[in-house]
């Protein structure tokens, strides 16, 4: 299933998408998509509904994040080995876990503005999962049942504030609109192969990033398994697992966003993401 929310910023309503792509309304079934709606027990129930006794949205509908009620949003660094190699870091032995506020989250075609005093706004395309159920300290072989499904994000960063400001990289990685989510939540059941995604992230329509979840360092169910061996994760959170080559900071000299600049971002499974860079003032 592809799960979406749509309408204004805090009065989004739950939705599928149908095999003919088109949005079908679940406010009638259920409240939002969040909880135990995505537990097992909870997807199998939205399974069972036939998505043409549904009613029809309006597809000029706003879509916001795919998932409501997110209490955690936990992402990982330095997760792609290209990646690492291109902004000169070694390796990590573990996965690098660190916080994004979960005010910065939007919807896909959202946008952001570049905060006041920012200088290095950049770019990040990434996967991230969803959280169908509570687990803390699973195995790596139990991890994956634990997970609703998978979803784009844009792990926008600020990098002097997440690299030249001390402490942790939660500065750079937080402003409004630094984590834009969706369009729609993949459910686990419908990716075949979470180990060859294809992801890609143009800037203006040049391509920046082009790259595939094999050359993940740390796969789903490791970082799954190591972020529960530390806190007790809930239904609804999100972790974003890390992002291929092709950053800005990684360029040759370095290339940052601007006002006016647009940034795309897709995969074949888990849709596409817009956002327009406006100014401070804007």
């Amino acid at each position: 299933m592809r799960l979406v929310r749509f309408g204004e910023p805090g009065a989004e309503k739950p939705g599928l998408i149908d095999e003919e792509n088109r949005i079908r309304d679940l406010s009638g079934e259920i409240d939002d998509i969040g909880g135990a709606v995505l537990s097992r027990h909870g997807l199998e129930k939205l399974r069972a509904l036939d998505p043409k006794s549904l009613p029809k949205a309006d597809p000029s509908h706003r879509l916001g994040p795919p998932v409501a009620g997110i209490r955690n949003f936990i992402a990982v660094g330095r997760n792609y080995a290209e990646h690492a190699a291109e902004t000169g870091s070694e390796t990590p032995s573990e996965p690098l876990l660190f916080n994004k506020a979960v005010s910065c989250i939007a919807g896909p075609r959202d946008g952001f503005a570049i905060p006041n005093g920012a200088t290095k706004v950049d770019w990040e395309v990434e996967v991230a999962i969803v959280i169908g159920e509570r687990c803390y300290q699973v195995s790596k072989d139990e991890a994956m049942n634990y997970v609703a499904g998978f979803c784009l994000c844009n792990d926008v960063s600020e990098r002097t504030w997440q690299k030249e400001r001390g402490g942790q990289w939660l500065k750079g990685k937080s402003a409004p609109g630094f984590g834009p989510l969706g369009p729609w939540l993949v459910t686990r059941d419908e990716i075949e192969n979470p180990a060859a995604l294809e992801l890609w992230l143009d800037v203006n329509g040049q391509r920046m990033q082009t790259g595939t979840t094999a050359d993940m360092i740390f796969d789903f169910a490791t970082i799954v398994s190591y972020t529960s061996e530390f806190l007790a994760l809930e239904p609804g959170d999100v972790i974003t697992t890390g992002t291929p080559a092709g950053v800005g900071a990684g360029m040759k000299p370095p290339v940052f966003l601007k006002a006016g600049d647009i940034v795309t971002l897709g995969n074949a499974h888990l849709g596409e993401q817009r956002q327009v860079v406006s100014s401070p003032a804007e």
